[in-house]
């Protein structure tokens, strides 16, 4: 189900009068369904597809305030049978799913009436919220049956459901048909700030021909679509939010973005300043802190590191209202009671340094942006919901530097991945801007793999592998060991360490040199056992490529590209893996050393050393871009090629035969 948007309503005594009057809305009902639906087998327009939509419906109506939801969909494959098991998340405690019906329809006609109650799960559980979800599976499923069920969401009174229609599936779509009535009396809208919200507005992203459209007469707005194409399922797409067709509905107190972004821009940046507020006991918390001979730079860089010494929440445990009360802490109001209490969440820490910053003489100004992960910054869309994180602009020797002291253990200037060419609003001298985020450099996200290794006559194998990090692949790691205890660390790099190793090969994870020193690259420490070579006769063959024996090369088996490549950040990963071998063996054959080059975006050096009784083997693959637009596929993807070609080059050992003594 759609994320909603809700609204405040000013309830009057002509309100239920009012709604009662209103005309019912067509809810989607169960079809008799037609010889072609049942006969079908596949559906020529999308060869090969585990199942597809045949008709789908969505009602909303924000005057008897309920959400509804039909489809009948037909199973043609055993993936498809996956479709069988749907799940309604809702608010607990404030919605309500109502008139669950399901069938199935095997493809001789014969229907099974879904006869079992749907269960209640807990998704979500916060202060003061919890999201459930529903969930209930159709019954004797096979390949050919045509799947039918609706239900239908309630929610209060007093709240409005604005819709989101995801009109592009993961399966292709022959009809779809949505509806929504929305208020009536939008002189009576309010929002979450007491402001009057008017004005019912709506953003697109569709296909050719599809158009919403507005009925004066009935008041409600409708959108027919026809023969949809699936979400594109290719590797490293950015977020599907950005391309999919889909429409956002929403009620506004403004028409354009301009008085939109102005105002609310505007009480956006009123409240940062606020918050990080120059008060007594900060002014004197940054002058024990920094000294007036030292430099901007080193200002900047002094502050961050107090600022990070400050417990985030949002990595560990915000404590409840009543262990604040029992410990007599207050409720955080602005900067400095988080500095006081040593502990706040991420947007509240980085308004602490914002706050200090400027106490100490360095030009500053908040910014909050769009993860990069979740959705692209969309200006048309006039919601502050679509951001998400605030960081902080600081100018240092007249260069404005992003920080992102939110991120527990992110080095100055680092920022989260997420954060990386992510938009959104910062403040500016005057008002407010919109501002996109830079990138980082592969210089700035290594990752070096060593592996120091003796290989014994029996093709077992012994060693240790060292795994240091810098940028995100480090941050990942120091963020897991903080929302997670020691066993589930190890387990998880346990898991990443069985994609990387020959089968056969054990990667025991022993402990990490650097967990909480953000100023240096962290340190994986890895045990390495089992069994390695594979024996012909005299010869030994290993993998050419420790670390690339399982690799997914990606984008080699696919030829076109419909959706434009996301990368989530620039890096570069070195292996070196040295091979100690016994006396009787020799190297008959190695990789080759091979180059790759791809000019202004990538490279690939492959090279390996031998020596007396031992063979190094060394490799890089380093990527300096981010984003590509899919006419740059076919270069990417001969790039990738040529690495996939190198990497299955074997490493053939020669053992010489024995000798008797006299």
């Amino acid at each position: 189900m759609q994320s909603r948007r809700r609204f405040d309503l000013l309830v009057f005594s002509a309100f239920v009068a009012f709604v009662l009057g209103c005309p019912g809305t067509l809810f989607g009902q169960f079809q008799p369904p037609t010889d072609e639906e049942l006969k079908m087998t596949a559906e020529p327009k999308v060869p090969g597809a585990a199942a597809i939509y045949l008709y789908r419906e969505e009602t909303v109506d924000d005057n008897l305030h309920f959400h509804s939801f039909y489809a009948r969909i037909k199973v043609l494959t055993e993936k498809g049978k996956e479709l069988a098991t749907v799940g309604v998340p809702y608010a607990k405690g404030q919605d309500s799913v109502t008139d669950v019906k399901a069938r199935t329809i095997h493809a001789d006609g014969t229907i099974i009436p879904l006869d079992v109650k749907p269960a209640d799960l807990v998704e979500h559980k916060g202060s003061g919220y919890q999201i459930n979800k529903l969930v209930f599976t159709l019954p004797s499923v096979e390949v050919g049956s045509i799947l039918e069920y609706r239900w239908q969401l309630r929610y209060p009174d007093d709240k409005l459901n604005s819709p989101d229609w995801d009109v592009q599936q993961p399966y292709y779509v022959r009809k779809a048909h949505y509806m929504f009535y929305p208020f009536k009396l939008l002189d009576r809208v309010i929002d979450n700030k007491g402001n009057g919200s008017s004005k019912l507005l709506y953003t697109t992203m569709l296909p050719p021909g599809a158009k919403v459209v507005y009925e004066q007469n009935s008041g409600k707005y409708t959108l027919d679509v026809t023969d949809l194409s699936p979400i594109p399922d290719e590797e490293y797409m950015p977020p599907i939010n950005a391309f999919m067709a889909r429409v956002k509905f929403y009620y506004s107190s403004f028409f354009n973005k301009e008085d939109y972004w102005k105002h609310e821009g505007g009480s956006w940046s009123k409240e940062m300043d606020r918050f990080a507020n120059e008060s007594k006991g900060l002014k004197e918390a940054v002058a024990s802190l920094i000294s007036p001979a030292d430099s901007e730079d080193v200002k900047a860089h002094k502050l961050y590191d107090a600022v990070m010494t400050v417990d985030n929440t949002d990595y560990t445990r915000r404590k409840s209202s009543a262990e604040m009360k029992q410990l007599g802490i207050k409720q955080v109001k602005d900067a400095e009671d988080v500095w006081k209490q040593k502990s706040g969440s991420s947007d509240e820490i980085a308004l602490l340094y914002l706050a200090m910053a400027r106490i100490a003489g360095l030009k500053s100004y908040a910014t909050v942006i769009c993860n990069r992960d979740r959705e692209l910054f969309n200006q048309y869309f006039m919601s502050m919901q679509q951001l998400d994180d605030v960081l902080v602009i600081v100018t240092v020797g007249g260069k404005e530097i992003v920080v992102d002291p939110g991120r527990r253990y992110a080095n100055f200037g680092e920022l989260d991945w997420r954060h990386m060419f992510a938009s959104g609003l910062r403040q500016i001298d005057k008002g407010t801007s919109f501002f996109t985020t830079s990138g980082n450099s592969y210089k700035e996200a290594k990752t070096i793999r060593v592996a120091d290794l003796t290989l014994h006559k029996d093709g077992s194998i012994t060693g240790l592998v060292r795994i240091s990090m810098s940028g995100p692949a480090a941050l990942r790691w120091r963020h897991l060991a903080l929302e997670n205890d020691e066993d589930e660390v190890k387990k998880q790099f346990d898991e990443s360490m069985k994609a990387l190793v020959p089968d056969g090969v054990t990667a025991d994870f022993d402990h990490f040199i650097g967990l909480t020193d953000y100023h240096t690259n962290l340190m994986g420490v890895v045990k390495i056992s089992g069994n390695l070579g594979t024996v012909t006769g005299k010869r030994v063959f290993l993998p050419g490529l420790f670390f690339e024996s399982h690799a997914k090369h990606p984008f080699v088996a696919e030829e076109t590209r419909l959706t434009p490549v996301d990368m989530s950040y620039p890096d570069s990963v070195s292996d070196e893996v040295v091979y100690h071998l016994p006396e009787e063996f020799s190297v008959e054959s190695a990789p080759a050393d091979t180059t790759v080059p791809w000019t202004n975006h990538a490279a690939f050096v492959l090279k390996s050393t031998t020596g007396k009784n031992q063979i190094t083997v060394g490799r890089t693959l380093a990527k300096n871009f981010t984003l590509l637009d899919p006419k740059e596929y076919k270069d990417l993807r001969d790039f990738y090629q040529k690495i996939a070609t190198a990497d299955q080059q074997p490493l053939m050992l020669t053992a010489a035969a024995a000798t008797n003594g006299n």
